[in-house]
């Protein structure tokens, strides 16, 4: 055999066996499992997708945005707090603890804060107005927040009521009875006088010794620590971040622990006045307006103008920011002259 024959052969062999390795391995491939994949997988669409701007809803949504996440805040906020009032008043004393009131009010403030985080959760339009002075926030927002705040607030005392109907009836005495703070009073087994009312679960009212001045004070009061608080713990360099809500709720605790008997401490016209008009519509009647010598004008006025001083105290004292405060003659200037209005120059705080 020739030498270019045997080269041949062998080269022959040499294929068949290499290429029956290949066609093994490749049966092997397919009979062995293969193993899992640790890739991300591909997208499923299941028919979901983010906001659909032609769709009414989406775009009524996207508009009353800052509204809607007010009012859920204040909402879930004083579902909370009127409701561990209820629970304190009508378990005749077997829950009234002040402390479980407090817990109560802090738990629902810091909730209510978190829910409305997308808006700022105000939930008070007292601290809104003052947001309007002090920070720049668009006067334009401030009927719609207002505006959704109380009605928060009328609601809550409405769900409420509905919850405790049963109750308030066997506390008050008996089916269609009524009563606000001052009202009917009954005897207990040791002679104390106690109150059936129930409207002081919704509204603030006055306790019977205190003068209507020293109620304004104390209304003042609360209200320009709470304002003053929020600022600090709001401040970019120095605040809580995202830990705000918590620190809301311990200074809403301390506050209606330290300041809060007198006049119920109502420190926000929208958690007094919404739920005032709701109980004088289901039963309570004119009494809610004239309780405690005409007392309810004074949770409307005081939380503004203590919640308007407690940030010119801020600002006066501790912010080095863009405030009013910070400009000359302290803000008073912008009161007095209008140069750059009247040339048409942007409005600044100087």
């Amino acid at each position: 055999m020739a030498k270019e024959d045997v080269i041949i052969l062998e080269r022959q062999v040499s294929e068949s066996v290499h290429g029956s390795s290949r066609d093994y391995h490749r049966e092997s491939q397919r009979s062995t499992p293969s193993r899992p994949s640790f890739e991300k997988p591909t997208h499923i669409d299941h028919g979901f997708s983010g906001p659909d701007p032609n769709l009414v809803w989406s775009r009524t949504r996207s508009t009353f945005q800052d509204a809607f996440s007010e009012f859920w805040g204040t909402f879930i906020f004083l579902i909370f707090g009127f409701g561990v009032n209820a629970q304190s008043t009508l378990s005749d004393s077997a829950k009234r603890n002040w402390t479980s009131v407090a817990i109560g009010w802090g738990a629902g403030i810091m909730l209510g804060a978190y829910t409305a985080s997308s808006s700022g959760g105000h939930l008070n339009p007292c601290v809104t107005l003052t947001l309007c002075v002090y920070r720049r926030f668009p006067w334009r927002k401030f009927p719609a927040y207002a505006l959704a705040q109380t009605l928060a607030g009328f609601c809550a005392a409405a769900v409420i009521y509905g919850n405790y109907k049963s109750a308030i009836e066997v506390f008050e005495g008996g089916v269609g009875i009524r009563t606000v703070p001052g009202g009917i009073l009954s005897v207990t087994a040791d002679g104390t006088q106690t109150s059936t009312a129930t409207a002081g679960m919704f509204a603030t009212y006055p306790t019977p010794f205190i003068s209507r001045t020293g109620a304004f004070f104390s209304e003042f009061l609360a209200s320009a620590v709470l304002m003053l608080v929020i600022l600090r713990l709001t401040d970019p360099k120095t605040g809580a971040g995202k830990l705000t809500p918590i620190a809301l709720a311990f200074t809403f605790f301390g506050i209606t622990v330290s300041l809060g008997w007198e006049t119920s401490f109502a420190i926000n016209f929208a958690r007094d006045f919404g739920p005032r008009v709701f109980t004088s519509l289901v039963g309570y009647g004119g009494a809610v307006w004239s309780a405690g010598g005409w007392y309810f004008w004074i949770p409307i006025v005081a939380p503004f103008l203590g919640c308007l001083s407690g940030a010119w105290l801020h600002d006066m004292f501790l912010f080095d920011g863009e405030s009013p405060i910070n400009t000359p003659w302290v803000g008073l200037r912008r009161l007095v002259q209008r140069e750059r209005k009247m040339e048409g120059r942007p409005e600044t705080w100087v």
